[in-house]
């Protein structure tokens, strides 16, 4: 029809991101059924920093970025439980030996989180469900 409307992208936390985000290429292929579709992008604060965040209520596992724990200089916790895990990058098994307590904000929205650190390249913190 004759009406133009443009679609923005709107984000609970604006500005400059902490993280320029790797993009990576890939070949367009069938859509496998297997595939989650209930994982939500969004942006969040962390020590007044905006910062990627994906919710992923298929993980089983909160995950904080070693990258995200360098920059802004959070104090590390050994981990009580070593654990592995698998498919967060190219390489074989990570294994998860230290944690990090972090306070975010989305919006209004205020939490304070103890992460799994791991190596990720995807975004800063990954929420997964409890």
């Amino acid at each position: 029809m004759g009406v133009n409307s443009k679609i923005k992208n709107v984000y609970s936390c604006d500005g400059n991101l902490l993280l320029i985000i790797k993009l990576l290429v890939r070949q367009p292929c069938e859509i496998s059924t297997s595939q989650r579709e209930n994982i939500f992008h969004t942006r969040c604060k962390i020590l007044e920093q905006i910062c990627p965040l994906i919710i992923d209520s298929g993980s089983r596992s909160n995950c904080c970025s070693t990258r995200l724990v360098a920059k802004l200089g959070l104090t590390i916790i050994p981990h009580p439980k070593l654990y592995k895990l698998q498919l967060l990058n190219e390489k074989k098994d990570i294994v998860v030996n230290q944690q990090v307590k972090v306070k975010f904000s989305i919006g209004n929205y205020k939490d304070n989180v103890l992460y799994d650190i791991v190596l990720m390249e995807v975004c800063h913190t990954l929420i997964g469900r409890s």
